[in-house]
């Protein structure tokens, strides 16, 4: 598969990302914060993946939630502390340090708003 750029994933990419900082600096809240952030993070990372790769869209989805499932995991074993990156506030914040279950269900609801939304946007004119 060869890189092919697109501008309008790329675009909703930054659009989300800036979302995202805009909710880490000012959302401060139990729900925003936590879970909205992270159903976002899922929907930029597969916006970002498809800006370079014209992937299917189900394969890119999967793999998208099985990679945020992954950084779940290594928080879960504490990876930043085991790395020695512990003073770093930006693999803190890029890596997470605390393992939450609900999280996995946030990355879930971010790839099923992108399945629906594929699925209603890519969908076949009838003649």
């Amino acid at each position: 598969m060869s890189l092919k750029f697109n501008k309008i994933y790329f675009t909703l990419a930054v659009l989300l990302f800036g979302f995202e900082i805009l909710i880490a600096k000012f959302a401060h809240d139990p729900i925003i914060r936590p879970y909205v952030g992270d159903v976002l993070v899922s929907i930029l990372i597969y916006c970002f993946v498809k800006s370079f790769l014209p992937s299917p869209v189900l394969p890119t989805a999967l793999g998208v939630l099985l990679f945020s499932y992954a950084i779940e995991v290594m928080q879960y074993f504490q990876i930043v502390n085991r790395l020695g990156l512990q003073n770093s506030k930006m693999a803190s914040t890029v890596i997470g340090t605390s393992f939450e279950w609900i999280d996995l269900i946030a990355y879930t609801v971010g790839i099923a708003i992108v399945l629906y939304l594929e699925k209603v946007i890519n969908k076949p004119t009838e003649s």
